[in-house]
């Protein structure tokens, strides 16, 4: 049996965001019901609502089901939701994170697990106690949320105004480095070199820090362009070439030509591919190897189990296997992936014990992510006897076009997502 849940929002990215926060918490066993206020009629085991103005949430919700309904407020408007008379339902903050939302949803997957497995009459009274503590926890877990807020916007200032400083450093450093000052020694050359490495280097980590504490308040899109996937990787490969060197790394690169020119951002896909190659610099043993390997590839990206879509086709419409993206492996020498850590490797702020914590603090991985999931890409990480390896897939200009098309619901209609 799956878990009925009934999202009232019009916002892709949320509808993507619950998605996978569902399937984290009960793998297949759910069921999506995207519906307009004028749609529901239906009973649902969960209730999600993205509050905006105007929207009259009274008359749908039963108040002796108010545990069943969250609902997701700006915090501007707070203050107005709660004119409204609404029973004490769970308050989520806006912009939600994935670590937010699952520590409400599965609270109620549980909830509903519980009552699966029990009679009614029997888990009645054991839930009527529950809910009575779970009730008093509402607004000290609404006061968090609004503490992390006021944190995160603290935390994402201050990275801005420590960029400044770096980049006048960096700038230093190239003016130097140029003679325009002077002409340099050999000795003095390199000192600064490996000055300007390590000062670009803080640079790109105050940047990384500052978007992943702002991806969940600013939507932002990529620039989408043409541009050839070959100087992208020789250029993420000067950048980590001084760590490599150090270490005596040898560095293969094998790429072929994709099937067709790709659309991306060259700065943020530069990013990643960093990231990814300093990692494996990180990780790889002195005198070890590194490769590089690009290629066309077949991305089968249609879901399954979709249902109740009268007005959509399906985004493919052929079952052939031509390649439809470009992927990119980088594979290290260096020691594998614990198999629990792989699938949470690349969420925010994850971290395993041990000298071998591939995630970083939750840091670069996470970046990685973000970009690419604005590309409508995929990063993954898979562990092999002779050491890691770190995928990504690109979709070619005509498959993003078609994913960015699916992505709008039709207007006052509903479709099931079943995972």
């Amino acid at each position: 049996m799956s878990m009925n849940v009934l999202l009232v929002s019009s916002d892709a990215e949320l509808q993507k965001l619950i998605r996978g926060v569902l399937t984290e918490c009960l793998g297949a066993a759910w069921r999506l019901v995207i519906a307009t206020q004028q749609d529901l009629t239906r009973k649902a085991d969960v209730y999600i609502w993205d509050y905006h103005s105007g929207l009259r949430m009274s008359d749908f919700i039963n108040p002796s089901e108010h545990q069943k309904h969250f609902v997701l407020v700006q915090r501007k408007q707070l203050s107005q939701f709660r004119e409204e008379s609404l029973p004490e339902v769970n308050v989520v903050l806006k912009p939600v994170s994935a670590a937010a939302l699952k520590a409400f949803l599965s609270e109620a997957c549980t909830r509903w697990q519980r009552q699966q497995a029990e009679h009614e009459d029997e888990a009645g009274s054991v839930q009527a106690d529950r809910d009575e503590v779970l009730q008093s926890l509402i607004e000290a877990n609404l006061k968090l949320q609004e503490y992390d807020q006021d944190r995160t916007n603290f935390l994402a200032r201050a990275i801005h105004d420590f960029r400044a400083p770096l980049t006048a450093l960096t700038g230093y450093c190239g003016l130097l480095l140029g003679e325009q000052l002077g002409v340099l020694t050999a000795d003095q050359r390199e000192v600064i070199q490996r000055m300007q490495f390590s000062a670009k280097r803080l640079s790109r980590l105050a940047s990384e820090m500052f978007q992943l504490s702002i991806c969940h308040r600013v939507v932002t899109r990529p620039n989408l362009r043409r541009h050839d996937i070959h100087e992208c990787v020789d250029q993420a490969l000067h950048e980590i070439a001084p760590f490599a060197e150090a270490k005596r790394i040898s560095v293969s690169v094998d790429l072929q030509q994709p099937a067709e020119p790709l659309a991306f951002e060259p700065s943020e896909l530069e990013q990643v591919l960093v990231n990814l190659l300093d990692n494996a610099c990180k990780f790889t043993p002195r005198s070890g190897s590194i490769d590089i390997k690009g290629y066309p590839f077949f991305w089968e990206r249609r879901k399954d189990g979709i249902t109740e879509m009268p007005l959509r086709a399906d985004r493919r419409t052929s079952n052939g296997h031509a390649p439809n993206s470009f992927r990119i492996d980088i594979s290290d020498s260096g020691p594998g992936i614990p198999p629990n850590h792989i699938e949470t490797i690349f969420e925010e702020y994850t971290s395993y014990a041990g000298g071998q914590d591939r995630s970083g603090g939750g840091l670069g991985l996470a970046i990685c992510k973000m970009i690419m999931n604005r590309h409508h890409g995929r990063v993954w990480a898979e562990s092999s006897p002779r050491g890691a390896v770190f995928s990504l897939v690109l979709p070619s200009p005509a498959a993003e076009h078609l994913l960015a098309s699916d992505a709008a619901p039709a207007e006052n209609k509903y479709y099931t997502q079943v995972s």
